[in-house]
C-alpha cells in the first residue's frame, strides 16, 4: 500500500461515497472527512479514516489536511433552492474553495482534483465545450456558485503552486448510495410515476462510478489548470427516460408525462413559488429555472476527456437502466420499512 494518504471531502455524498470505494480497490490509503460524524453509515465496512471536516470551518480542515498528498475536493453544497440561497448555496461553495485552497497551501498538498460541474459552462453553443468559457446566465445561485468558485480553483492553484485538475459532471445517478441525491431522486420520482407533465427540461445522466473513475484518473494524468466534462455526449429527455422506466418495468403501468405550453408551466411555477415562501419547502417548479433550460439540449463534447483521462463511460441509457434497477430494489425497500 502506498504511504501516501489521499484525501475526500464529502466523503458520505454520492460521489464522495464512491470515490472513497474506488481509491480504496486501488490499494490507497484514504481519509474521508464528513460534516456530522455521527453519519457514518456509509462507511460500514470500509478500510479508511474517517474525521470531521467542514469547507466552511477553516480549523477543521486545516486539522483534515495534515500529511495529504492527493486531495479530492468533492463537498460542496448541491442544491437548486434555498430559503437564503445567496448565504445558504453561494457563500458556502465559494467560500469554501477559498477555505479548501488556503488550507491545502498551509499543509503543503501537491495535487488537487477539484469537483466542479457541467453548470459552469456555456450553452449558448451546443454541444457545450470547456473551451466556450463560462456560462453566462446569472439567474440561478447554484449556478452562479459552481461558476465562480470554478474560476476561483484555477486561481487559487496557479497562485499557490499547487497541481489543480478540474472535472465538470453533469447528472450523476446509480448506487451506492446512502441518501437521494437530487439526481437520483429525480429518477426515483420517474419509478414512483411522479413525473406527470414534461417540463421540456433534458438531462445527461451519468453513471456516479464513472465520475468517481474520471476523478481518479484526472488526479493521475489530467494537466495542471485544465477543465474536464465527465459526461454523456447526448442529453436525454424526460419523455425518454420515462419510456425507458415503462419498458423495464411494466407492471408500473407508468404515463407519458404530457407536453404543456412553457406559459402554463410558468404559471404553475410562479403559484409553486409562492407557496414555498409560506411553507418553506422547495417548489417543484421555479420560474428562472424554466427560463434558463426548457428547451435546451444538454449535449457535451467530452472527447478532451476521452483523449487525455481515457474516460469512457457506459452509455446513458444503460447508466438509467441500472440506476432504476438499483434505486427500485433498494429504495423500494427502505420506502416500506
Amino acid at each position: 500500500m502506498s504511504k501516501e494518504i489521499s484525501l475526500v471531502t464529502g466523503a458520505n455524498g454520492h460521489l464522495g461515497n464512491n470515490l472513497v470505494r474506488l481509491l480504496l480497490s486501488k490499494n490507497l490509503r484514504v481519509r474521508a472527512t464528513v460534516r456530522n460524524a455521527n453519519n457514518l453509515e456509509s462507511f460500514e465496512g470500509l478500510d479508511c479514516e474517517v474525521v470531521p471536516a467542514d469547507i466552511t470551518d477553516r480549523a477543521s480542515l486545516k486539522k483534515a489536511f495534515k500529511g495529504i498528498t492527493n486531495l479530492y475536493a468533492v463537498g460542496a453544497n448541491f442544491s437548486m433552492w434555498a430559503k437564503d440561497p445567496k448565504v445558504e448555496i453561494y457563500d458556502n461553495n465559494v467560500k469554501g474553495t477559498q477555505n479548501v485552497f488556503d488550507m491545502a497551501r498551509e499543509c503543503g498538498i501537491q495535487n488537487i482534483v477539484y469537483v466542479s460541474s457541467v453548470a459552469a459552462l456555456d450553452f449558448t453553443q451546443l454541444p457545450a465545450n470547456v473551451d466556450n468559457g463560462y456560462n453566462k446566465d446569472r439567474r440561478n445561485w447554484y449556478y452562479n456558485s459552481k461558476n465562480d468558485s470554478d474560476k476561483l480553483a484555477i486561481e487559487l492553484g496557479e497562485k499557490y503552486g499547487i497541481r489543480t485538475v478540474l472535472i465538470l459532471p453533469s447528472a450523476m445517478i446509480g448506487s451506492e448510495a446512502f441518501k437521494l441525491s437530487y439526481t437520483n431522486k429525480l429518477v426515483y420520482q420517474i419509478l414512483n410515476g411522479e413525473i406527470p407533465v414534461d417540463t421540456n427540461v433534458t438531462l445527461n445522466w451519468i453513471d456516479v462510478k464513472d465520475v468517481a473513475s474520471g476523478a481518479y484518473k484526472a488526479m493521475l494524468k489530467g494537466k495542471n489548470g485544465e477543465r474536464y466534462i465527465l459526461s454523456n455526449e447526448q442529453h436525454t429527455t424526460l419523455q425518454e427516460s420515462v419510456k425507458i422506466a415503462s419498458e423495464l418495468y411494466p407492471e408500473l403501468k407508468l404515463k407519458t408525462p404530457k407536453k404543456v405550453p412553457k406559459s402554463l408551466l410558468y404559471c404553475v411555477a410562479g403559484l409553486m413559488e409562492f407557496g414555498s415562501k409560506i411553507t418553506g419547502k422547495e417548489p417543484l417548479l421555479q420560474r428562472h429555472y424554466l427560463d434558463m433550460f426548457y428547451g435546451l439540449k444538454q449535449d457535451y463534447d467530452i472527447q478532451k476527456s476521452r483523449q487525455e483521462l481515457d474516460f469512457n463511460p457506459k452509455p446513458s441509457k444503460e447508466a438509467l437502466i441500472d440506476a432504476m434497477n438499483y434505486l427500485k430494489k433498494d429504495w423500494g425497500k427502505k420506502s416500506t420499512t
